[in-house]
């Protein structure tokens, strides 16, 4: 097996007294497409979010790469203002924020990765308008974009098909398989639907019963 790129053991979260996810072993692969599945309100999005140190552990370790690469993350719920008069272009110069300096102007490079990221999830024609001005699924599409910007090794995504139609749906979902499959990216994924999720991966990340185990769809777990 592929060594892994994120290590999680003996790890619980608990939001107050009330225990979320306990004995959490997982060790995933590095360049693997995993959708993670299962009840609402199961922890599918607290275990990514904890993966990414948003979210506090009560005991356990979670190993990532993160400080020294960090992740591409879109989160289930907008953060921006749709009232803010920012633009498309801007909101996806934001992704590049950990690698500028403060006040100073994009570089030839950093400018041509803002336009190739949002030509590849088909926006770059709308760069120009503000984020108010688009559809809910136009700015699903401008995060998808802010996040992949970096080219991160490391993708992690909620839900970030929700509100996107199902011609749009599939064109996400084909890039981000083209990433993992030609560029070598690990993708990880919350998706209400295992159906589809089984047409991405041959391996899902169940969550459940506050457990959560990697789980071949042929059949049985995973050596993680």
């Amino acid at each position: 097996m592929t060594d892994p790129i994120i290590t999680c053991s003996d790890v619980c979260i608990a939001y107050g007294r009330q225990e979320v996810l306990h004995s959490v072993n997982l060790q995933i692969p590095r360049g693997i497409f995993l959708p993670f599945t299962g009840p609402n309100g199961s922890g599918k999005t607290t275990l990514l979010r904890a993966v990414l140190g948003l979210v506090p552990i009560r005991q356990g370790q979670i190993i990532t790469p993160f400080r020294q690469t960090p992740a591409g993350y879109v989160p289930q719920h907008r953060v921006i203002d749709p009232l803010y008069p920012v633009s498309v272009r801007q909101i996806v110069e934001m992704g590049l924020s950990t690698e500028r300096r403060l006040f100073r102007p994009l570089t030839g490079r950093q400018k041509r990765a803002v336009v190739t990221a949002l030509e590849e999830l088909g926006m770059a024609e709308h760069m120009q308008k503000t984020f108010r001005e688009l559809s809910g699924g136009m700015k699903q599409k401008v995060l998808i974009a802010r996040a992949l910007v970096r080219q991160p090794d490391v993708i992690i995504m909620d839900e970030p098909t929700s509100e996107l139609d199902e011609q749009s749906e599939h064109d996400v979902l084909k890039h981000l398989m083209k990433l993992n499959q030609n560029a070598g990216k690990t993708v990880l994924m919350v998706h209400h639907d295992l159906e589809l999720a089984g047409t991405l991966s041959d391996t899902i990340c169940r969550v459940g019963r506050g457990k959560a185990e990697m789980v071949k769809l042929n059949g049985g777990r995973t050596d993680a």
